[in-house]
């Protein structure tokens, strides 16, 4: 049976957690100077080997990728998050979430294809499965940044299950789905996504009022 694991842990997961942040952090300072770095060269800014770095990254590129999208989204990200107006709100900080996210996407979504592609199919020449999700949990840790207000307030099962939840309508695959798909402008798009996020919120909310 699949589980729902917490968003932010102890232990093994962490440390991953901590080594990929590393690797991409590393690849972000070196792509700043306009040419961009080699697997070796990451390597040493991140104080790891290249075995270490293609157990999170099959290939060069989507590391690259992972590090440039991140450089371009998280500034805007953190500032959103940071409004004190929004301090208690969770509703109100994923709505900050999407449209800040939604507000970038010109720039983040040709990325985000190529990231899928990239993604969705297992690694090629023999190069090894990664280690933990294919992809960055930068998505999960901002949503879980959004959601901080019911963390205290929620079971850790309907916490972690909001999440999860929140991820499928939150991100990249969302815009492809309502773009290629539906058709939608970028208004329309917007609206769908924060009312699809907001939803969610407050179901979770309604349900935990409901069972006190």
């Amino acid at each position: 049976m699949t589980t729902e694991k917490p968003a932010r842990g102890g232990g093994r997961e962490a440390q991953r957690r901590r080594t990929r942040k590393a690797i991409v952090e590393a690849a972000v300072r070196l792509s700043a100077s306009g040419t961009p770095p080699s697997i070796d060269d990451i390597a040493a800014a991140a104080d790891v080997s290249r075995r270490t770095i293609y157990m999170y990254f099959p290939t060069l590129d989507e590391l690259l990728i992972d590090a440039t999208a991140g450089a371009l989204n998280e500034p805007p990200v953190e500032a959103a998050l940071s409004d004190p107006a929004l301090a208690g709100d969770a509703a109100g900080r994923v709505d900050a979430l999407v449209r800040t996210l939604l507000a970038y996407s010109p720039q983040s979504l040709p990325l985000g294809r190529r990231m899928i592609r990239l993604t969705v199919d297992p690694p090629q020449n023999g190069v090894p499965e990664p280690t933990g999700p294919r992809r960055s949990q930068r998505r999960i840790e901002w949503l879980d940044n959004a959601c901080a207000p019911l963390r205290d307030k929620l079971s850790e099962r309907a916490y972690q299950r909001l999440i999860s939840a929140l991820t499928m309508v939150v991100g990249w695959e969302a815009q492809v789905a309502l773009r290629d798909v539906r058709g939608l402008d970028p208004q329309a798009e917007q609206d769908a996504m924060t009312w699809a996020a907001r939803a969610l919120v407050e179901a979770a909310i309604r349900e935990h009022d409901h069972q006190r």
